[in-house]
């Protein structure tokens, strides 16, 4: 599994579910998408789920009240009311924190600027590094071994952990705050203070393979990206085969991931979910490239909105998955806000695959099994797909 400072869940609560909020599969900033509840498709259960739902909120809305009311803090409060749930995503998030988050939707953040994935060993490899970056500054490069955090061996830990710490406490994540790292390059160790400074995202990247092969990485679905995939696809070269790369892919907004689909499908379902006992459907719009060849890379990383995508297209037999099991995030939260400007996430319920089948705990199975040599199966199987190659 792989991970980037910015989109981390704040460590103040629940910080072993990091990546819950800014990719939870938001249809837009503030606003949820929702699920079928019972996986029967009968619909036994949907009232009583959003009735589940509502009381929790009301339990949470009333714990914060009740603080406010004697002098205690609301946020605390609901915390300990939000952790009674039991939902590895629920969580709470100060205002500052909620804000960071729709900035990051936005496509902005404060970190160092580096990718990290924890190898087989257990040991922490920085796998990119954003140009500009104080780690671009710092001269880290791809390859080079993350061991510590400001001071803090992150040998073992997952990479979610580690995104967390250099990400930094809500209050110690501002621009030009300091965070040391211990590194190592072959045979030799040093250490690095970076200041974190204010960066944009960079999610979509676009590289030509030999033989006209075009490869589009999607890290995030932050605003602009779908349209970002939809030029991407009309610049390829004509017929040539597509890898859409959605390795470590964490998630984002629901709305850009329907973008994205549309860039390869001719209109048609893309997922359905529920709010509150509503039954509802995303689709993608018309005139998307339905013919030419699409490989779909994945792995353990790939999560939330970038399973819906995976999902929609190997359920209507656009792409052929290649890769390991995707993360298997289904859940949808919804936000509310509490008397003191922090928000709660609650989660509401869970989406579904065109074709009915349930991510949340599961994830998607690819089509074809690979590992390290990942990149190189979907160039082989793109042949086979008829790719001019």
């Amino acid at each position: 599994m792989s991970g980037r400072d910015p989109f981390c869940q704040p460590r103040r609560f629940r910080r072993g579910a990091a990546l819950t909020l800014v990719f939870a599969g938001v249809l837009v900033t503030g606003a949820a998408t929702g699920s079928f509840p019972d996986p029967d498709h009968s619909g036994r259960g949907t009232l009583r789920d959003a009735a589940r739902t509502a009381t929790r909120y009301d339990d949470v809305q009333e714990a914060a009240a009740e603080a406010m009311a004697d002098g205690k803090s609301p946020m605390e409060a609901a915390e300990r009311a939000v952790s009674r749930s039991g939902n590895r995503w629920d969580a709470v998030y100060s205002e500052g924190e909620y804000q960071e988050f729709e900035e990051a939707l936005d496509g902005e953040y404060t970190g160092v600027g580096l990718w990290a994935r924890r190898e087989s060993d257990g040991r922490i490899e920085v796998t990119k590094v954003q140009a500009g970056s104080p780690a671009a500054a710092a001269g880290i490069r791809g390859g080079d071994l993350l061991r510590s955090v400001d001071g803090t061996g992150v040998d073992g830990r997952p990479v979610t952990d580690v995104v967390a710490l250099l990400r930094g406490d809500a209050q110690d994540a501002a621009a030009g705050t300091t965070v040391r790292l211990g590194l190592q390059r072959g045979t030799r160790a040093w250490s690095e203070t970076l200041r974190r400074a204010r960066l944009s995202t960079d999610s979509v990247t676009v590289r030509r393979l030999t033989r006209g092969v075009t490869v589009i990485k999607v890290d995030a679905f932050t605003k602009g990206v779908g349209d970002a995939v939809r030029t991407a696809v009309r610049q390829a070269p004509a017929g040539a085969g597509i890898i859409l790369d959605l390795c470590g892919n964490s998630g984002g907004l629901v709305t850009e991931a329907v973008t994205a689909a549309s860039a390869f499908l001719d209109g048609g379902l893309v997922a359905t979910y529920d709010v509150d006992g509503e039954q509802r459907a995303l689709h993608a719009a018309s005139g998307g490239d339905t013919t030419r060849p699409l490989v779909a890379l994945v792995d353990g990383g790939t999560m939330s909105a970038a399973e819906m995508l995976t999902g929609a297209l190997q359920d209507r037999g656009r792409a052929v998955v290649v890769g390991s099991r995707t993360f298997g995030k289904g859940s949808i939260q919804m936000p509310t806000e509490l008397p003191d400007g922090s928000v709660a996430e609650l989660t509401v319920g869970h989406y579904r695959t065109p074709s009915g089948h349930t991510v949340d705990g599961r994830g998607i199975t690819p089509d074809l099994q690979a590992g390290q040599q990942a990149l190189e199966r979907a160039e082989t199987v793109l042949s086979g797909l008829g790719d001019p190659s």
